[in-house]
């Protein structure tokens, strides 16, 4: 396994985007000249101790918070549990877990036994006599969707008065589930307002989600996906990067919000796939077949199907296939009476897609448009319910003077339902699609990108340094900055 040094600060003090550094597992260390691990043997339980690490406050000791610091524990590091919960406390002074977990009980019993684990209330001393507090607290939802806070306010500002009178550098890291920008927000001007201190300057601040299932959080812990770390520059990550100097698994260092963002759309992902088993699962039920079966041969398909596939953020679905499919299990599951609510929503969200690009265009207040690529994927001239032939019609319903450019697209090669259906959804099409791209350009006050492999990088950043860019593909960055004016239709 290869191993990478944590990244160089680069010109503007940020990370590079999408890096990721493999940090050094134990057997290296060990290799390398480092300690061996010793090895704690507490009744039949096993245990192997890493060598001593950083200090660690863990503040909240409940689920998280307790596998948490019994892991980091585990890897050498030195930890004390807060909490305001004197019954907490006491359990895990007396080496027993508060929570209830496979194998938490023995680990816990054995950190406590080797001294690398230790409870208290008293949040001051566990500030001074620590490098990183980790904020593990619960944000449990109010009726209204909307988070409490109060508990992580309630520890930050703990944290923040401790943090007044010490010296020395010192790291919090924030594990509680946020959403994105709380942390900037809320948490950070909370911090120093109770320390007197800035961040990055007398403190740092950085957002550490963690990924912990119930059942199985010892095994999540030491073999993650990945582990993310949410910093504002490489001097605020490197602690929290230390921090998992033992654990086997890529690490992603990120800006804070896209590492708050990312429990929500993992979870929100999560959810989604249950209730899509769910209702496939009625569905089938209702037309003979077993689903079960069915399943475990649809997740075998792992370039399409369980993959990152049709899962980069972009403008609407369309062709021959995926719309027409959809309504079909549709009237099945009416005509059986089953209720499957996200897949009869799906084509109503898809077609928000499109009218949000027209919002965009709409709101620029030019009538001189133009759409590069019209077909419903690039490199086909396949136009049948492709969701860029739908925009253009409400384009022109909408006073737009527009023309369209997409080299693959031929009238005269059109045969079938493929010219059918366009000479039925734009009967005038001719008129408006141009063989050439500096003709389509030329007269235009705003390209609507359908497709950026349709045109050269440099020949749109040219056109883009006086007129408006509405993206729907994603440009190269290049093209983005050029732009006098960008909008990306969902970044």
């Amino acid at each position: 396994m290869t191993t990478r040094n944590p990244p160089e600060i680069i010109p503007d003090g940020r990370f590079p985007p999408n890096e990721s550094y493999f940090l050094m597992p134990r057997a290296s260390m060990e290799a390398a000249g480092g300690r061996a691990p010793d090895t704690l043997i507490v009744s039949s339980c096993s245990v192997d101790i890493g060598p001593i690490g950083m200090h660690i406050s863990v503040f909240g000791m409940g689920y998280v918070g307790v596998v948490t610091g019994a892991c980091f524990a585990k890897n050498g590091h030195r930890v004390q549990g807060v909490d305001i919960d004197i019954h907490k406390v006491r359990r895990i002074q007396q080496g027993q877990s508060p929570v209830l977990e496979e194998g938490i009980d023995e680990l816990v019993g054995a950190m406590v036994q080797s001294g690398r684990l230790t409870a208290t209330q008293d949040h001051d001393r566990a500030v001074q006599e620590s490098d990183v507090s980790l904020v593990s607290v619960g944000t449990p939802g109010l009726p209204n969707g909307a988070l409490d806070l109060r508990a992580v306010l309630a520890v930050v500002r703990q944290i923040g008065a401790a943090l007044a009178h010490k010296d020395g550098p010192h790291t919090v890291v924030v594990r509680s589930t946020l959403l994105p920008g709380t942390t900037a927000s809320v948490i950070l001007p909370e911090l120093e307002k109770a320390s007197g201190k800035r961040q990055g300057k007398d403190f740092f601040l950085c957002y550490n989600p963690e990924f912990l299932r119930e059942g199985s959080s010892l095994k999540d812990f030491y073999d993650p996906p990945f582990t993310v770390i949410g910093a504002s520059s490489p001097e605020a990550g490197r602690a929290a990067t230390e921090l998992y100097a033992g654990i086997q698994a890529p690490l992603q260092i990120v800006s804070i919000e896209t590492a708050e963002a990312l429990k929500y759309v993992s979870n929100c992902y999560h959810g989604l796939k249950v209730a899509f088993a769910n209702e496939i699962g009625v569905i089938m039920q209702a037309l003979g077949v077993d689903s079960h079966p069915l399943m475990a041969l649809f997740c075998q398909d792992t370039k399409l199907n369980v993959s990152p596939a049709y899962l980069r953020p972009g403008f609407a679905f369309g062709g021959s296939c995926l719309p027409k499919d959809l309504r079909a299990l549709n009237y099945v599951a009416k005509d059986r009476d089953v209720e499957a609510p996200l897949l009869g929503n799906l084509l109503r969200s898809n077609q928000a897609h499109v009218e949000r690009a027209l919002r965009l265009v709409l709101a620029t207040g030019e009538r001189d448009v133009a759409l590069l690529g019209l077909s419903f994927k690039a490199g086909t001239d396949d136009l049948r319910e492709s969701p860029l032939v739908i925009l253009a019609e409400a384009m022109i319903g909408k006073g737009i003077r527009l023309r369209i450019y997409d080299p693959h697209v031929n009238m005269s090669a059109l045969t079938g339902a493929n010219r059918r259906y366009i000479e039925q959804e734009l009967p005038h099409i001719g008129s408006i699609l141009g063989g050439d791209l500096d003709e389509v350009l030329e007269r235009a006050r705003v390209v609507v990108v359908g497709c950026a492999r349709h045109v050269e990088p440099e020949r749109l950043a040219r056109w883009a340094r006086t007129g408006t860019i509405i993206d729907l593909d994603r440009v190269p960055e290049s093209v983005a900055r050029a732009a006098a004016t960008y909008r990306g239709i969902s970044w």
